[in-house]
């Protein structure tokens, strides 16, 4: 897992993607790693979910493609079937989670409480996510949580865009963030890879200005 929150560190955002259709798939992963971001957190929200991680994971191998919004143990199976190499919880199930840790599969659930960040800690989890940032306290409230509990870092995700970005990523308490500005369901329905291979290599150039 550490190998795993390594590659999230470097990779700085993790776009937050919504499918509604398989044939949108390939495309739009082709558009992630062409703008410089290879990485893919694929809500469980929707029916092409499944088969979209299963398509992006075999085109795209080295490309770190994971599920969000998994919200039973039949959805962290289904995730794990297809490719998926890391699972995202809204919120702190330990069900879900020990389920995960049991099965070495990676996850990040949502933490927004220090009672959920120790849960976390106490699984042994040195990452979580916290959403949704903005509204449940952003920053100043991931450095609150973030100071009696030393080795843990955040992944917020949640009214995160490309004004924001630099105060979270600046944060040596943050490993990444989650954004789906990039991939917005508009874009996608329309088809309009182009221009998410352009917001893609944008939010890429942001993250590397940030990170210098």
């Amino acid at each position: 897992m550490m190998d795993l929150a390594e590659k999230f560190q470097k990779i700085g955002v993790v776009p937050v993607v919504v499918l509604e259709d398989v044939k949108d798939a390939v495309p739009l992963a082709e558009a992630l790693v062409e703008g410089g971001l290879p990485c893919a957190e694929v809500t469980f929200r929707t029916e092409a979910a499944e088969e979209s991680i299963r398509l992006m994971a075999e085109q795209f191998p080295d490309m770190l493609v994971g599920a969000g919004t998994v919200l039973t143990k039949e959805q962290v199976d289904a995730a794990a079937a297809a490719g998926a190499k890391f699972i995202v919880s809204p919120g702190f199930d330990p069900e879900i989670v020990d389920y995960c840790l049991e099965k070495e599969i990676p996850v990040y659930p949502g933490c927004v409480s220090p009672s959920e960040v120790a849960q976390a800690v106490k699984r042994g989890l040195k990452v979580v996510k916290f959403f949704p940032a903005e509204p449940a306290g952003g920053l100043p409230m991931i450095k609150a949580m973030a100071a009696p509990y030393v080795g843990l870092k955040f992944m917020p995700t949640g009214g995160i865009n490309a004004k924001n970005l630099e105060e979270y990523l600046s944060c040596d308490k943050i490993i990444c963030c989650g954004g789906s500005w990039m991939v917005k369901g508009e874009l996608v329905k329309a088809g309009e890879f182009d221009k998410i291979r352009e917001l893609t290599a944008e939010a890429r150039k942001l993250v590397d200005s940030i990170r210098k």
